[in-house]
């Protein structure tokens, strides 16, 4: 269910509110474009400056929009546990597909706290569960001992792993017996992430090139060695610039060059610099995404 091209949603903000028409549009164009799945509310759909109203909304209208028609994982991340596990009961009751929790930013939790945050998550929840890990951000970093463990639970499906470390794919798929799906969180690691075992990408670069990327992948499932390097050279220069500055500031505002998305971010995010803006423009056109 889930593998291929899925998109790290942003979530469209219209003078401050969340452009509910505007999102649903854009997951629909997203489908129709071969993304194959979709993750609401994580950071780059700016859950950390979502309501907790907001952040359900968004996830019911994901829900709503994808219609079944490819899969929804919902963000449910959080540093307090109690918090994580309200946003997965949510999910659960709205009709996602999986949760995608975060590793407990700012508290730097020990690996046994780890374990027991994400337990509770999943013993609560009755939903499957996708760890994040991503310790740029959380500044905490899984072990893959901790995450064998953890893959013992029915429920812990698999990882978005954005350590950037390319041994993770492989380490993890040897430590852990049965299925367990690994999805890159760095888009510009997708293909040697996939040769190393893993099974997809949950993509920045989605938001704005779902085709390209959702082709990169249908190509490495082909195994069509030379099309995977055409397309990873072509977007090469779009991920770096959807990560010139925070994300997402960048993508949004190639989101809003396309149409399909105001740039508007919250704070303390502000709109991106000049010269980030000609950086996201060029890799736009050069990606073939503009004229």
């Amino acid at each position: 269910m889930f593998k291929g091209s899925l998109v790290a949603l942003v979530t469209p903000f219209e003078n401050g509110k969340v452009d509910e028409k505007g999102f649903k549009s854009f997951v629909d164009w997203q489908i129709t474009e071969g993304t194959n799945g979709l993750v609401s509310c994580g950071t780059t759909g700016e859950s950390p400056t979502l309501t907790h109203d907001e952040h359900m909304r968004v996830t019911e209208l994901c829900i709503e929009a994808a219609d079944g028609r490819v899969p929804v994982i919902a963000g449910a991340g959080s540093n307090n546990t109690e918090e994580s596990i309200s946003l997965a009961k949510h999910a659960k009751e709205a009709g996602a597909d999986a949760t995608l929790v975060v590793t407990p930013y700012y508290n730097k939790p020990t690996q046994a706290g780890l374990y027991a945050h994400f337990k509770a998550v999943h013993d609560a929840a009755d939903l499957p569960l996708f760890i994040y890990n991503i310790p740029g951000r959380s500044v905490i970093d899984m072990t893959v001992e901790t995450m064998a463990e953890l893959a013992k639970l029915p429920n812990v499906v698999g990882v978005k792993d954005a350590t950037a470390d390319l041994s993770r794919p492989q380490r993890q798929r040897l430590a852990i017996d049965g299925a367990f799906c690994q999805l890159t969180g760095e888009d510009a690691s997708t293909l040697p992430f996939l040769a190393a075992g893993g099974d997809g990408c949950i993509s920045v670069s989605a938001n704005v090139a779902p085709r390209l990327c959702s082709e990169l992948h249908q190509a490495w499932q082909a195994r069509d060695l030379d099309t995977c390097m055409e397309l990873q050279d072509r977007l090469a220069p779009l991920h770096a610039a959807m990560f010139c500055e925070a994300s997402p500031g960048p993508v949004k505002y190639a989101g809003s060059l396309i149409g399909k998305c105001s740039a508007e971010t919250r704070l303390p995010l502000t709109e991106i610099a000049e010269t980030s803006k000609q950086q996201v423009r060029a890799a736009m056109t050069g990606a073939g995404l503009l004229n």
